[in-house]
């Protein structure tokens, strides 16, 4: 039995300033600071970022009990200017993961990979080619997370935040293998 939904955001009844203050509740726990606007302009403005451009979309999980938030991920068209992958990620053949978060009570039950797993079908049947994130290592599990669903570290920064950039090809059988034999890094 599965004890929570997923649902879209063009289709839940979920409050956008419910989901709003769940996104920055987790970014206070996990990073340890509030807003930020220029790190947080597609949270003010989620329609924009999420809902209006055809290629993008932003997935809930919701607690079935309860009707609580308890999940969230964001699918952008790549839309950074990362001068590394300058002529790398194209809007239109990369996607990119925005606002993975857990609520601490609902972790290692399959809430996060349930998402990511419909995330990366809906990227599959906008014909994305590859999908990019970046991740920190000053989040616990979070890197092993990603390397367990066979994403690839491209850049490690070794910055202060410990950013982590990672990319996936899709419908690559390596990334699948590579997942299945992933060695967990600390």
């Amino acid at each position: 039995m599965t004890y929570f939904q997923v649902q879209s955001l063009q289709e839940t009844t979920i409050p956008s300033g419910e989901i709003q203050d769940f996104l920055f509740d987790m970014i206070q726990q996990e990073f340890g600071y509030g807003y930020i606007p220029d790190y947080h302009q597609d949270i003010q403005h989620i329609a924009d970022y999420y809902l209006k451009p055809a290629g993008n979309d932003f997935l809930l999980a919701v607690d079935n009990a309860h009707e609580k938030l308890i999940g969230t991920i964001g699918i952008r068209a790549y839309d950074k200017d990362f001068p590394l992958f300058k002529d790398i990620y194209h809007p239109h053949s990369t996607a990119s993961i925005w606002r993975v978060f857990v609520s601490k009570s609902w972790r290692r039950k399959g809430v996060a990979s349930t998402l990511v797993n419909i995330g990366e079908d809906f990227c599959h049947k906008k014909g994305y080619e590859n999908i990019y994130l970046h991740t920190h290592r000053t989040v616990p599990g979070s890197l092993n997370f990603w390397l367990a669903q066979g994403y690839h570290i491209t850049v490690d920064t070794k910055n202060e935040m410990g950013t982590v950039h990672m990319e996936k090809q899709l419908n690559n059988q390596g990334d699948r293998e590579a997942a299945e034999k992933c060695e967990i890094y600390i």
